[in-house]
C-alpha cells in the first residue's frame, strides 16, 4: 500500500507533467497563430492586389507614373523613396545608438545611466503624428535654413546635395526623422547585448593593457556584433513601414530625383495617404500592390538580418 509520502510525490509528478503539456500547448498554439497571421495577412494583400497585377504584371515595378486619373500606375519611384530614406535614417541612427548603448552599459555613472537610459527609451513612446508635427514645425525650417545651405554649398558637388534647398520639406528630412525613430530601438538592444559580455574577458583585456576603447573595439563589439547587426535590421523595418511621420515632411513628389532635398514619397506613406480616398477598385489594387512590395521587402530585410548573424557566428566558432 502507497504511503502518504509516495502519494504526495506521485501527485506532484503528475501536475508536473500537465504543466509540461499545458506550456508546450500554449507556446505551440502562439507560434501557430503568430504563422496564422502572418499567412492571411500575406493572402489579404495578395487578393487585394490581383487586378492590379493582372493589369501591370512586374512592369508595376519599373513604372513610376502614378496618376489615378488616367489609370497609370507605377512603384519605382516609392521603392526609390523608401530605400532612400530609410537606409539615410539608418546609417545617420547606427553610430548614435551604438555609441548610445557604449556609454550607457560601460561609461556612464549608475545614477546618470538610468536617466539617460529611460529618456532615450521615452523617444519611442513619442507618437508618430506627433513627431511629424515637430518635423514640420522645427526640424524642416532648421533643415532648410541651416543644415541644407550648409551641404549644398560645402559637398554641392556631389549629386545627392547638388539641388537648391526649396521649402526643408524632403527626403532628407525624412530621413533625419526616421533616424531618430530608429535610436531608441537600436540603442536599447545594443546596450542589452553590451552588458552580456562576460566582465572577465573585459578584465582580461585590460590586465595585458588594452585601454578602454581597444575593449571596445576588440572585445564588446566583436561579441555582440550580430545582435547589433540584428537590432540594426529591427531599426530598418521600423523605418520602412513608417507612414505618418514621413507623409509630413517628405513633401510628396512623384519622381526619382538624385539630390536628398528634392521632395519624394515611400510605400508606406503614399498607402496611407491614399487608400481611403482611392478612385476606384483598380487604384485600390495598385495600392494593395504597393502593400503586397512593402510587405515582401521587410522580410526579405529580416531574412537577411538572420542570414547575416548566422553566417557571422559560423566564422567566429570557426576561429
Amino acid at each position: 500500500m502507497p504511503t502518504r509520502s509516495t502519494a504526495g510525490a506521485s501527485r506532484l509528478a503528475l501536475r508536473d507533467r500537465i504543466g509540461d503539456r499545458v506550456l508546450l500547448g500554449l507556446a505551440l498554439a502562439a507560434s501557430l497563430l503568430a504563422c496564422v497571421v502572418i499567412v492571411d495577412v500575406a493572402y489579404q494583400l495578395i487578393d487585394g492586389s490581383r487586378l492590379s497585377i493582372s493589369t501591370f504584371g512586374l512592369g508595376f515595378l519599373t513604372g513610376s507614373e502614378w496618376k489615378p486619373n488616367f489609370k497609370q500606375y507605377g512603384a519605382l519611384s516609392l521603392i526609390y523613396g523608401t530605400a532612400v530614406s530609410s537606409l539615410m535614417g539608418l546609417l545617420i541612427a547606427l553610430p548614435v545608438a551604438v555609441a548610445i548603448g557604449i556609454y550607457l552599459s560601460m561609461l556612464a555613472p549608475r545614477g546618470v545611466r538610468g536617466v539617460i537610459g529611460a529618456l532615450v527609451e521615452m523617444l519611442a513612446a513619442i507618437p508618430s503624428v506627433i513627431l511629424g508635427f515637430w518635423g514640420i514645425l522645427v526640424l524642416a525650417p532648421f533643415v532648410h535654413d541651416h543644415l541644407e545651405p550648409f551641404l549644398h554649398d560645402k559637398l554641392g558637388f556631389l549629386p545627392i546635395f547638388g539641388t537648391v534647398p526649396a521649402t526643408g520639406l524632403s527626403v532628407f528630412t525624412a530621413g533625419l526623422v526616421l533616424s531618430i525613430m530608429i535610436i531608441p530601438i537600436v540603442s536599447s538592444v545594443s546596450r542589452d547585448l553590451f552588458l552580456t559580455v562576460p566582465r572577465e574577458l573585459q578584465d582580461g583585456a585590460a590586465a595585458l593593457g588594452a585601454t578602454r576603447w581597444e575593449i571596445v573595439r576588440g572585445v564588446v563589439l566583436p561579441s555582440t556584433a550580430s545582435g547589433v547587426a540584428s537590432a540594426a535590421c529591427l531599426g530598418l523595418g521600423r523605418a520602412l513601414g513608417e507612414a505618418i511621420a514621413v507623409t509630413q515632411v517628405i513633401g510628396a513628389g512623384n519622381e526619382i530625383h538624385a539630390s536628398l532635398f528634392e521632395t519624394g514619397d515611400t510605400l508606406a506613406s503614399r498607402i496611407a495617404g491614399q487608400f481611403s480616398n482611392a478612385l476606384d477598385k483598380l487604384n485600390t489594387s495598385s495600392l494593395f500592390y504597393l502593400a503586397l512590395i512593402l510587405l515582401a521587402i521587410s522580410l526579405a530585410t529580416n531574412l537577411g538580418a538572420q542570414w547575416i548573424a548566422r553566417r557571422y557566428d559560423v566564422r567566429r566558432l570557426a576561429r
